[in-house]
This record gives C-alpha cells, sequence and structure tokens, in this order.
C-alpha cells in the first residue's frame, strides 16, 4: 500500500489554492495531506488545507529555520514548498534531510543569485541570455542622469526594487507634474518624476532601485521543472497580452529559460519572465518559486505541482511534454471560503500581546471543513 504523501506550504500566496488541488488531484491517484501556515488568519490557504497552523511573528531567520524544522517533525511532512525565508531555509537542506523532509526549492547558489536583481542580470548575461540596459540607482542625481539617459534613446523610464517579486514598487516616470488626472480613476503605476526626485531627497536613508526602459508586450513567464540533476523536465511559456493569456512552446522564449535554470541549479519549480525590448526578447526577471499562475497548465494537461513533488520524493517523471496547448483565456477572481473566526480581531493596546491561533484540522473532522471551490478557476493575490 502506497503511503500518503505531506506537503507543507508556508505564508504562500492566495492563489495556491490552486496548486493545493492540483496535488490532491494527481494523475498517481496518491493520497495527499497539506499543511499550510500563514501570517493572516483570514488566508484562503488555511481554509484549503487539511491542517493549518498560524504563524509565529517576529521571528529572525535564524528563529524561523527553528520553527520550521519544529513544524516539520511534528506533522511528519514529506515535502516543504518554502517561500517566506527561502534563502535560510535552503542553507539548511541537510537538516531538513535528518528529519525527513526535502525541501521543493532550488539550492543556495541560485536563491542567492536571483535574490539581487543586479547580480541576476550581470550573471545571466555572462552565459548569454539577453537583458535590457539597466541602471542601479541609490540618489535622486542618479535617478535623474538614468531617466534622461533612457529617454534620449527614445525611452520610457520605469523602476523598481533592486529586490523584491510581485510586481510591489514598480512604477513609471513621467513627466507630467502632479494633477488631478493621477487621481481621477483607478491608481496609476505613473509618478512625475519631479514628485519621485523630492521624495529622495527629503528621504532618510538612500534607496536601491533597478531604472530601466518600460518593456512592451508580449509578457513570457515560462515555468520551469528542473530536477536536481539540473536537467529542464519541463518548460512551458504563459503569455500575457493585455487581458489575453495563452501559451507557447517557441523556442525564443524556452531555449533562455532552460539556459538560466540549468546553468544556475533552479532545482523543481520556477518562474522565468521575459518581455521585448525592441524585436527581441529580454529577461524581465526570475522568480525562484513556483509562479503564483502556474495552475495554469493545468489547461495543457500538465499537473506541474505534483510532477514537482515526486522529484523532491526521487520519483523522477521524465521529460514531460504538454499533451496540447490550450486555448487563450483571461484571469477572473472568485470566492474561496475561509476558515471560521476562533478570535477577534484585537487591538494590541487593549489586549495582552498573546498570539492568536488557528486550530488545526484533524482527520477526524468532516470534509464540509475543507474549502470547496467557488465558482471561478482564479483567486485574488494575497
Amino acid at each position: 500500500m502506497v503511503s500518503r504523501v505531506r506537503v507543507w506550504l508556508n505564508r504562500t500566496y492566495a492563489e495556491n489554492v490552486f496548486f493545493m488541488d492540483q496535488l490532491r488531484r494527481n494523475p498517481s491517484d496518491r493520497a495527499v495531506e497539506i499543511h499550510a501556515t500563514h501570517g493572516d488568519a483570514d488566508s484562503p490557504v488555511l481554509a484549503a488545507a487539511d491542517t493549518a497552523d498560524l504563524e509565529p511573528e517576529g521571528l529572525s531567520p535564524a528563529g524561523y529555520v527553528e520553527y520550521a524544522l519544529d513544524q516539520c517533525a511534528r506533522r511528519g511532512i514529506d515535502v516543504f514548498v518554502p517561500r517566506l525565508h527561502q534563502s535560510e531555509i535552503v542553507a539548511h537542506r541537510a537538516d531538513f534531510e535528518a528529519v525527513g523532509t526535502a525541501l521543493l526549492a532550488p539550492t543556495p547558489e541560485a536563491v542567492a543569485v536571483f535574490h539581487d536583481k543586479v547580480i541576476a542580470y550581470e550573471a545571466v548575461q555572462a552565459i548569454g541570455v539577453p537583458v535590457p540596459p539597466w541602471w542601479r540607482v541609490r540618489t535622486a542625481p542618479e535617478l535623474v542622469a538614468a531617466v534622461e539617459e533612457l529617454e534620449a534613446a527614445g525611452h520610457k523610464a520605469c523602476f523598481k526594487p533592486a529586490s523584491g517579486a510581485g510586481g510591489v514598487g514598480f512604477r513609471v516616470v513621467t513627466r507630467a507634474p502632479f494633477s488631478l488626472m493621477h487621481l481621477n480613476g483607478f491608481p496609476s503605476p505613473y509618478v512625475p518624476l519631479d514628485t519621485v526626485v523630492e521624495a529622495l531627497e527629503q528621504a532618510d536613508e538612500p534607496v536601491d532601485w533597478l531604472v530601466m526602459p518600460r518593456l512592451e508586450e508580449p509578457e513570457v513567464s515560462v515555468d520551469c521543472l528542473t530536477g536536481p540533476d539540473n536537467l529542464v523536465r519541463l518548460a512551458v511559456g504563459r503569455t500575457k497580452n493585455g487581458r489575453r493569456r495563452g501559451f507557447t512552446l517557441h523556442e525564443q522564449w524556452l531555449e533562455p529559460a532552460r539556459r538560466i535554470a540549468e546553468g544556475f541549479g533552479l532545482h523543481y519549480l520556477s518562474n522565468i519572465q521575459f518581455r521585448m525590448f525592441g524585436d527581441r526578447p529580454v529577461l524581465m526577471d526570475v522568480n525562484t518559486r513556483p509562479a503564483g499562475g502556474l495552475h495554469q497548465l493545468s489547461l495543457c494537461g500538465v499537473n506541474a505541482p505534483w510532477a514537482a513533488v515526486q522529484l523532491a520524493l526521487g520519483e523522477d517523471p521524465g521529460t514531460m511534454e504538454p499533451p496540447f496547448l490550450g486555448a487563450d483565456y483571461a484571469v477572473v477572481s472568485g470566492p474561496r471560503q475561509l476558515r471560521p473566526v476562533t478570535l477577534p480581531h484585537q487591538r494590541a493596546e487593549e489586549s495582552e500581546p498573546l498570539l492568536p491561533t488557528v486550530p488545526a484540522q484533524t482527520e477526524a473532522e468532516p470534509e464540509s471543513t475543507l474549502a470547496p471551490e467557488l465558482g471561478s478557476r482564479a483567486a485574488a493575490r494575497a
């Protein structure tokens, strides 16, 4: 009798409820139990899990590793998919193996390279993958110089943190003065250069930004599954052009993605993003974790989460090709059930600073306590 597989996702994106769904509906018909932890008691991943804990706040990275090791030992975790504190966790891979847990995450060296976008761009350029022109800026004069050079070449300038994920901090520079135009309608990524310069001059400490030309669509996110032998088992591009989404196997996107995944040890699941600079694709970003939209590959008949778990368990699925490419689609949000409220939210100054707990589900609890999917196959991001 084949034993169940116990998988843990820590403080992950809300959209990964679909990652969890795919693990349970795996083509091997293997029993999977999912443990989830999060800092937000209302995260839908807690409701979708078989067992759940609220994560303690204020832990140092080293303290979080100790917490994670304890979770793995107590919960009997077979495969851990770390997002929070990934770099510290992968540095302790041997400690997790000692308690019987495989990490579904790249090598420490790969995580370090792609944590900093400047280091990443320099590294991938060295292996022949094209990147856009970029400037690292920390002060207002450096920002102005970079923007002027880009504009002189006919480009629109944008900036983002040198380290970060999910588009946080991305802004497009405009010369238009701040006006009601910026306040009408939905919030915009456009910010006047003068406003940014003033903010930098008044800041108490320097920033660490990457300034580059705004790249054109299509955006292509290549989801890669790479073995610990550095060989890619699966690579599929997800295209984004405005609202329209689709899939591609064109080598102009897949070849540089494979070169990066295999060359830097991006083991298991990674996501490598490209956009157009002029008439050629250039690297935009590399995520050393499963993309939030990974589940969309199910439209191509592929269950990438389960194949990754198989690899982590030493069960090599071999080279995979999608049996077909799904039709173009759009992503919409839909409701997911949350766990029942166990404690009212309390203001810190009105109560003792006790950590609220999220009770773990047990095998004895009825299936009705699990979060059923309601409606759409897409969820709002955390």
